[in-house]
């Protein structure tokens, strides 16, 4: 059962990591990343599809994102998605690509990037102390029903413990790597 608890935890607190990750992802540093569309949705035919179900989106260069669609039709549904979507992009129509020019980052729209990543990395860390509760409210319960001894239960406090602060660590170290991808020129 011990076990089990803390399997679970470390689980959950690997996936809490790894959303952190891919939601990382999504922020624009200095150059070019399919990434920075990936959460886009386009209305095809009455329901919203991500872009890269209607699309084939690629990194031209360093500056550049281009878009293609499977059909010409999608091509006005794509910008309006692009217009539309707070990125701060314009896209450029040619022929029957999309083409994303993006500008350089101001040292102000930086420190703004720098501030939501650790934004996300202390929700990252509420999420991973959250799983920790849970785990240390499993352990608490055994000792009541009195299937573990109080030994074994600190014993499995402290491994949870220093799990979570393996993992907080984890974070706290994505989180850095972001913030000098985002202040590299």
């Amino acid at each position: 059962m011990l076990n089990e608890i803390k399997k679970d935890a470390q689980t959950r607190m690997s996936k809490s990591i790894d959303a952190l990750k891919h939601d990382l992802t999504a922020l624009r540093t200095g150059r070019a990343s399919t990434g920075l569309v990936d959460n886009l949705k386009v209305n095809y035919y009455g329901s919203d599809m991500p872009l890269n179900q209607v699309a084939t989106v690629t990194v031209a260069d360093a500056r550049s994102i281009t878009i293609t669609p499977w059909e010409k039709a999608m091509i006005g549904p794509i910008e309006k998605a692009i217009l539309a979507s707070n990125l701060g992009f314009t896209p450029n129509t040619l022929g029957q690509v999309i083409r994303i020019n993006l500008p350089p980052l101001t040292e102000e729209r930086r420190k703004e990037l720098i501030k939501q990543v650790y934004v996300e990395a202390e929700n990252a860390k509420i999420s991973v102390r959250n799983i920790r509760r849970d785990a240390l409210t499993g352990v608490k319960d055994l000792l009541k029903e009195k299937t573990i001894s109080e030994d074994e239960a600190h014993r499995n406090e402290d491994e949870i413990q220093k799990m979570t602060d393996k993992s907080v660590k984890e974070i706290d170290d994505v989180a850095k790597a972001k913030e000098s991808e985002l202040l590299a020129v």
